[in-house]
């Protein structure tokens, strides 16, 4: 099943139950708006590469459309698509005034030089352009791309509607309007989310056994604020594969031989395949990575008790029954990761008013927001007796129809 069909079957597993019109259920399995544009990229070498470029807007029932853009070879529109609708959600259910979108260059974005780094994204950013504003569309990172791009993309914008407007995309550099607190918002909303679970559970999150598959910027952070809270991380992994230790790795040291090597192969610790990481046994399984690693094929060797999806849709349909008769708890990727979100607006609240929040309000805000949403989620799945990623889309899904039905009386 493809992500797109993945996230459409996951919007029709709860719309019956909340007794959704057929015109809603059609209205809300679609996008308002694909975008799909040739970009083309001036070679060092002098040759002309001719790009595809995507922008994907799910939702603008509740606000602006919002979410990351990402510059990967195997980026497809129906990636987008699901994506885009998956912001929609997630927004929704941390209760931000925002619908979801998503974008995308197809492009081997690592293997190109800085100078035509610069040049891809200042390329797809003139295409992009017509469909984005503080208003409308507001962009962020995701695979691949990161505060610099950002910043590109941000000037660009600038110059095209002729003044600063630093609130036409979040995840900039501080000190070019991005916020404090927006590097580790999504890690750390991953680490908030796992410790308001096992306070609800009345449950020590302190010797938790924890694996990350993915370590990036999320997988990082989300290391680094579980072992700060007392967990133990005992095996991580990137795309070119992992290392376990039982007894615990220390987190920060893996962090600089990452950054050093540019892999994780090598650190101290036994070596582990992926596909080796994802059947360990742990009590928390983070994916962090890109989607579809929990799948039909190995949703019966995870050996956790707890998945706190750090990535988005790293979980299939079919694995997700299986780890509910198994009874798995996934605290799924619409709440977990929901962090990055969230930061991203409070970065774009502070550009509209052009002020500057500190650290500490960041981090506070972002843990409130957090907590009140991880109890939201518990509450439906207890009220309805359903699992939590059930039950974050049956709250995520109502509060955007209801804001539908506001405006659409034929919907």
């Amino acid at each position: 099943m493809t992500a797109w069909k993945n996230a459409q079957q996951q919007l029709f597993n709860v719309a019956d139950q909340l007794g959704l019109s057929g015109s809603m259920k059609a209205f809300l399995a679609e996008p308002e708006a694909v975008h799909v544009f040739t970009v083309p990229l001036s070679m060092d070498d002098g040759s002309t590469q001719v790009l595809t470029g995507i922008r994907a807007q799910h939702s603008f029932a509740r606000g602006p459309a919002k979410g990351g853009i990402r510059f990967h070879p195997g980026v497809t529109i129906d990636e987008v698509k699901a994506l885009s609708m998956w912001m929609t959600w997630k927004c929704a259910v941390v209760n931000i005034p925002y619908g979801g979108a998503k974008g995308g260059l197809i492009i081997d974005y690592k293997a190109l030089s800085p100078h035509e780094k610069e040049r891809a994204t200042r390329a797809y950013a003139r295409r992009l352009l017509p469909y984005i504003g503080p208003d409308f569309d507001i962009p962020a990172p995701d695979v691949n791309t990161g505060g610099r791009e950002m910043a590109w993309i941000c000037d660009e914008y600038s110059h095209y509607v002729g003044h600063p407007e630093p609130a036409v995309i979040t995840g900039k550099p501080v000190e070019f309007g991005g916020s404090v607190g927006r590097i580790d918002a999504t890690g750390r909303g991953v680490a908030l989310t796992v410790q308001r679970y096992y306070e609800i559970r009345n449950e020590p999150l302190e010797r938790k056994r924890v694996v990350i598959q993915g370590f990036g910027n999320v997988g990082q952070w989300a290391a680094r604020v579980l072992s700060k809270m007392g967990a133990i991380i005992i095996a991580i992994s990137d795309s070119k594969g992992g290392v376990h230790a039982e007894e615990g790795l220390n987190v920060e040291a893996a962090i600089e031989h990452k950054e050093q090597t540019g892999r994780v192969s090598g650190f101290a610790g036994s070596e582990i395949s992926n596909e080796e990481l994802l059947e360990l046994e742990c009590d928390i399984l983070a994916p962090c990575a890109l989607d579809g690693a929990i799948h039909g094929k190995n949703a019966r060797k995870v050996k956790a008790s707890v998945i706190a999806e750090g990535a988005n849709g790293p979980t299939t349909t079919e694995a997700d029954e299986i780890l509910q008769s198994r009874k798995v708890t996934v605290l799924p990727d619409v709440l977990a990761n929901a962090g990055g979100v969230t930061v991203s607006y409070f970065e774009w609240v502070q550009n509209r008013q052009r002020l500057a929040w500190s650290v500490h309000d960041v981090h506070q805000k972002l843990r409130d927001v957090m907590r009140a949403s991880t109890d939201d989620v518990c509450r439906v799945a207890d009220d309805k007796g359903v699992n939590w990623r059930i039950a974050a889309y049956l709250l995520a899904v109502e509060r955007v129809a209801a804001a539908v039905r506001m405006t659409r009386s034929d919907i």
